[in-house]
């Protein structure tokens, strides 16, 4: 998809967070204080990223992951802009900015906190997985 036709598919937010690395601002986004079980797909490409199995209040303004669904499926990079090195996290097949990745998670859990913008998600719940060709993950909440 080429970038006048995301310009059409995305919102300015979802436009300037996925293709241009923007952030948005804290406690703002939809997903921050959203607790529905589901997944969570690139906004651009649908592809799978992060269960609400594994989502968590960070307390940090933004939707918080302890991993994604499949680390194959993302894509980590070194950023240094603002002043700070922090580690990017895009997802692998649109290479949309997502967030980025602290080791100051749950140590229970691996110890990683994905931040991740919700200008970047889209969220399906477990009630839409199959119809929304997603059938794989309903295992993740079958427990």
């Amino acid at each position: 998809m080429d970038k006048s036709d995301l310009r059409d598919k995305l919102t300015d937010e979802q436009y300037r967070v996925t293709q241009e690395a923007a952030t948005e601002a804290p406690f703002t986004g939809a997903y921050d204080d959203f607790y529905k079980d589901g997944i969570y797909v690139d906004v651009v490409s649908g592809e799978p990223l992060f269960s609400s199995t594994d989502k968590y209040d960070a307390g940090c303004g933004w939707p918080s992951f302890t991993k994604p669904i499949d680390k194959e499926m993302i894509n980590n990079n070194i950023d240094t802009s603002h002043g700070m090195i922090r580690e990017e996290v895009r997802s692998k097949q649109a290479n949309s900015h997502l967030g980025h990745v602290f080791p100051d998670g749950p140590k229970d859990q691996g110890g990683n906190r994905f931040c991740i913008n919700s200008a970047a998600l889209k969220f399906v719940p477990v009630s839409e997985l199959k119809d929304a060709g997603y059938e794989q993950y309903l295992q993740l909440f079958n427990k």
